[in-house]
């Protein structure tokens, strides 16, 4: 597996989703593949200052990282009266713009969009017709799969677990993690609500002295 100390651009995966509740069954396995398979990920979420404009902490965070994670599935609204969600494909545009003209490293960057279904996407971009991308249906286990096979294809991992593999050892932390919390006082609401950079930490922990017996 790779080093997991090194924490530069070519380690960064900046991850571009939604925050609400419901994805967080998504974006946890998300989160710890990433982490499992030795990369950084760069999120929003991972600090909160107040002085701070968002869109330039995102800016910062996509200049910083040569890959990204885009997850466009909730760009539809679910009931009447809400407005489509455009922070996403924003987001995203940012980032292929950063690629598009770049004159330096962020030529090297990559990106993986995911969707829902394959062709949910091509309604609300259709400039982003014909680009590849990587549909989960809402399922975790087809986040893995998705994640995981495409360090394998594009970023060129090679000697990878496959994402059965991951997808059981997710399980094993998730265990671990709410087991070891309980018993440090953390209640159900607070294990729900935790910071994502702690949660982070928690996976870096959980997964470095296992690599070092290795």
């Amino acid at each position: 597996m790779p080093s997991r100390t090194t924490k530069a651009f070519d380690k960064n995966v900046f991850i571009n989703c939604p925050f609400d509740p419901e994805f967080y069954r998504l974006l946890r396995p998300l989160l710890f593949t990433i982490v499992y398979l030795g990369f950084n990920p760069k999120i929003a979420l991972e600090r909160s200052d107040s002085g701070e404009q968002r869109i330039d902490k995102i800016c910062e965070l996509i200049k910083e990282s040569k890959y990204s994670i885009h997850d466009l599935s909730r760009l539809k609204c679910q009931k009447k009266g809400e407005f489509y969600r455009l922070n996403m494909p924003f987001e995203l545009g940012i980032d292929y713009g950063s690629r598009r003209f770049a004159s330096n490293s962020l030529k090297e960057k990559r990106c993986l969009i995911l969707e829902k279904g394959i062709y949910d996407y091509r309604a609300a971009l259709s400039d982003f017709s014909g680009v590849d991308i990587k549909s989960h249906d809402n399922n975790p286990v087809k986040v893995v799969q998705a994640i995981r096979n495409w360090f394998f294809e594009t970023v060129g991992l090679r000697n990878v677990d496959s994402p059965t593999a991951i997808w059981y050892k997710f399980n094993d932390f998730t265990f671990d993690f709410y087991r070891k919390r309980q018993e440090e006082g953390f209640s159900d609401e607070d294990l729900d609500i935790m910071p994502i950079q702690e949660y982070i930490e928690f996976i870096e922990n959980w997964i470095r002295p296992k690599f070092s017996k290795k």
